[in-house]
């Protein structure tokens, strides 16, 4: 039997002995660790070297090449595993390949998985059905992205502006926020203050008019005759999980009332279960006259987003005036009513909240013990938002130092680093995050 020393690791054929040495079957030899890491990384290289010949550069991703994914954790090519805290900026809120999901997907597969609308399926009248009954609305329409879905909100607001309001035609304005972020469609970024999305990619879009976000003062300065709607995140997540004031969204939803104005949520980030209720506008106790999804809706296996309102809103979208060709297509759907069930269930925005806590509560002691290189936290729920002091922290540097404590996150505006792990993560998961975190910035700063 021989022994492994740090200069050493087998080959197949090689393998471990209960002593932690080696036993060698068939084969005598070895490679040292440096070549064997050599190889796994000229994998990762390989990989990523493909990627950017061949696609266009418009993201900046860590250098790691994932493989596979379960509940909260992934694993990369070289099958080294990291705890995923961003869960794809909340589409994964069940997890990676949850059981539930993938098997309502599977049994889709075998049946049936794309008609259009031009025909009806047999999925997509029970989903229709199932959310109507999550948001407590009369109508929605099945999209396949959020921005498609922000982009069919705006629409819907408009025609309801000139036929509800008799605002004189092409004139109807929405007010957004400052600080916003709804997609990057050429009529999204075009009432976006983010210089890297918008800049250059004029001409833009007329009648949005930007409000500062959590300041009713000045949304009530801005409503005109000509004004449809309010667009508005309940928490700003790619702000940073910027979140308002107490009073905001109910006085929000008040002026909007008071100047018969349309208040439309977009929950695609905030919404089913994250931040510890099945939509963020529970936690005020308001509803709005539109709600905004996508992301988790789609249970991290299907693209699938949705607007859910009133008839009077929706039906504004009469036949051949809006669509999609995947919009609703059955397979997605039948995913979409398992991720429905399961939030019905309660069980997942409860985790939301008792993870949240302890999230939280590890967050608030680190920022204390970490020499002001944590500026502010923010929490609600499962959604976190740090501040780091760029004198001391980039956000790009604690991404990549968290990476090699196997930890996965992604910044926002170059000091801003979010945590939204599956809402099943699990308070050993949630210390283990914290503990990268104060290793990453203890070596950082």
């Amino acid at each position: 039997m021989t022994c492994l020393t740090d200069s050493m690791l087998p080959l197949p054929g090689v393998f471990f002995a209960a002593s932690g040495c080696l036993e060698v079957k068939n084969a005598t030899i070895v490679i040292s660790l440096s070549r064997y890491a050599a190889a796994m990384n000229s994998k990762t290289d390989e990989l990523i070297d493909e990627e950017n010949h061949f696609l266009a550069p418009n993201y900046h991703p860590l250098p790691i090449v994932i493989a596979r994914g379960e509940g909260a954790w992934v694993t990369d090519v070289n099958g080294d595993r990291y705890l995923d805290a961003l869960a794809g900026y909340s589409a994964l809120n069940f997890g990676h390949r949850n059981p539930e999901l993938v098997e309502a997907a599977k049994k889709q597969l075998d049946r049936l998985t794309m008609t259009s609308r031009a025909f009806h399926n047999d999925q997509l009248g029970p989903f229709a059905e199932s959310l109507c009954e999550l948001t407590q609305m009369e109508r929605i329409l099945p999209m396949n992205t959020g921005a498609e879905a922000v982009e069919t909100a705006l629409k819907a607001a408009r025609k309801w502006g000139y036929n509800h309001k008799g605002i004189p035609s092409n004139s109807a304005e929405i007010i957004v926020m400052e600080g916003n972020f709804h997609g990057r469609t050429t009529t999204i970024i075009s009432f976006s203050d983010d210089e890297t999305a918008r800049a250059g990619y004029g001409p833009y879009t007329p009648g949005f008019v930007s409000a500062t976000y959590g300041d009713l003062d000045d949304i009530a300065q801005k409503i005109t005759a000509n004004t449809a709607a309010v667009l508005v995140e309940p928490i700003q997540g790619e702000g940073g999980v910027v979140i308002p004031p107490a009073d905001f969204l109910p006085g929000l939803r008040q002026l909007c009332n008071d100047q018969d104005v349309l208040m439309i949520a977009d929950e695609i980030q905030s919404g089913l279960g994250r931040t510890g209720t099945t939509f963020a506008c529970q936690l005020s106790g308001i509803q709005p006259d539109l709600y905004i999804l996508g992301k988790a809706l789609g249970g991290g296996i299907m693209p699938l987003s949705a607007v859910a309102g009133s008839a009077e809103v929706l039906d504004q979208l009469s036949a051949g005036t809006h669509g999609s060709t995947f919009g609703g297509n059955p397979l997605a759907c039948a995913v979409g009513r398992e991720v429905v069930g399961m939030l019905k269930t309660g069980k997942y925005q409860a985790l939301a909240r008792t993870r949240g806590e302890r999230l939280a509560k590890g967050l608030l002691e680190l920022q204390e013990t970490s020499n002001g290189a944590i500026k502010a936290v923010r929490c609600i729920g499962l959604w976190a938002g740090i501040d780091v002091n760029p004198e001391l922290v980039s956000g790009r540097g604690l991404c990549e130092a968290l990476l090699d404590e196997k930890v996965l996150v992604k910044d926002t505006h170059g000091s801003t680093i979010r945590l939204s792990p599956p809402l099943m993560v699990s308070e050993d998961d949630i210390d283990y995050m914290i503990e990268a975190l104060r290793k990453s910035l203890l070596r950082l700063s």
